[in-house]
């Protein structure tokens, strides 16, 4: 079987990388951006720190700030309309998930009217032409979105996440600057860089995974170890943001073209249903879901503990293994990740319906070890 690898046309990294939208612009011929971001960091000004570079050129632009933080049916319906109005030919996606996942569902749209319901984008869907140009600048080092065939739309009608996964909707051009990242505060530092560790450990474990995968997914786990203590500790260190900034794509550019998870299908509904943030709900189950997908992944478990800096000399493969679990787990809670549901509200009598949905997820079937609905609901229960 042929295995396939999706990337961003170029992608540019480093600090100030912004300025280069100028000339990234301008080679693609483009003309008028609609940016897409979101009220937080409007208010903050980080968004402004990418307006001003195509201010001081004179490049139009208008701005679409509905976005939610679990973005909506609606907000893509909404952004949809504004980029009609605005006349924009490309879309500039400054912010995390949310935004570049708000993007990416705006520019499909506009491209294939057809999906103009958002819903029937859920799972593989049919699209036949590429999204409006996106060039998505992250102002969080988790997602990975920029560089993703990925994104996630909430189904406000069902309440649940749509995951939609489609090679037409990744950006063109993906800029991380970790400059943009320096006014996270520390609580989302801490839970997108877990998010991104969970894309990587799932994306080293899950059935689709390949050499050229672990390769990347290898180097994003021990860059994360490196570097998410110190930019969650120290939140304007360039080492730590620009470490993080650089694992979390190398993650994702991995990840999107093997899939993940357990940990995806089940985080998902705790987003969907209780609007728990998404890299929270993937860092209090991920030691959880590790432990469970131990016994087919033994040999992967201990490099990944070895890959973390843990000195594995003498171990049996299990107990290896299970160093990988225990690090992963002070990890979580040495950046301050809540590690039971009933600190997120969530309740025993929640677990069936969270279940039923992490069961039809489309991340589940990605899982190294097959599940029951009974297992899912087992595992809410450890947790809890």
């Amino acid at each position: 079987m042929a295995q396939r690898f999706i990337l961003n046309e170029v992608s540019y990294f480093g600090a100030g990388a912004r300025k280069e939208l100028p000339e990234v612009l301008n080679r693609m011929g483009l003309k008028k951006a609609l940016v897409c971001t979101d009220k937080g960091l409007l208010k903050v000004g980080t968004t402004k720190m990418v307006t001003d570079v195509l201010e001081a050129v004179g490049f139009p632009y208008e701005v679409y700030s509905e976005i939610k933080p679990n973005p909506t049916v609606t907000n893509v319906q909404q952004g949809v309309a504004a980029f009609k109005a605005s006349g924009a030919d490309c879309l500039i996606a400054v912010g995390g998930g949310s935004s570049m996942d708000t993007a990416k569902g705006i520019g499909i749209v506009s491209n294939n009217p057809e999906f103009s319901d958002v819903v029937s984008l859920e799972g593989v869907a049919p699209t036949k032409k590429k999204s409006v140009p996106i060039i998505a600048l992250p102002t969080t080092a988790g997602t990975g979105a920029e560089v993703t065939i990925n994104y996630v739309i909430i189904d406000e009608k069902r309440q649940a996440k749509m995951v939609c996964v489609d090679p037409n909707d990744i950006p063109a051009v993906a800029i991380v600057d970790p400059e943009l990242m320096y006014s996270l505060p520390k609580s989302l530092t801490a839970a997108t860089g877990m998010d991104a560790l969970t894309h990587a450990i799932e994306g080293y474990i899950t059935k689709g995974a390949w050499v050229m995968s672990d390769m990347y997914e290898l180097q994003a786990i021990k860059m994360i170890a490196e570097n998410l203590p110190l930019a969650v500790a120290e939140p304007t260190n360039p080492k730590g943001r620009e470490g993080m900034a650089l694992a979390q794509y190398i993650a994702a550019q991995a990840f999107s073209n093997v899939g993940l998870g357990l940990v995806h299908g089940m985080a998902h509904p705790m987003g969907s249903l209780h609007d728990v943030p998404h890299g929270v709900a993937n860092a209090l189950l991920l030691p959880t879901i590790m432990k469970f997908n131990m016994p087919t992944r033994i040999e992967k478990f201990g490099v990944i503990a070895r890959t973390m800096g843990v000195d594995t000399t003498g171990m049996t493969p299990e107990e290896a293994a299970q160093a990988a679990v225990d690090a992963v787990q002070k990890l979580s809670i040495e950046v301050g990740i809540p590690q039971h549901l009933s600190e997120l509200g969530i309740t025993e009598k929640d677990i069936p319906a969270l279940a039923e949905q992490a069961l039809a997820d489309v991340c589940t079937p990605g899982n190294p070890r097959d599940v029951t609905l009974d297992d899912i609901v087992a595992l809410y229960k450890k947790v809890l």
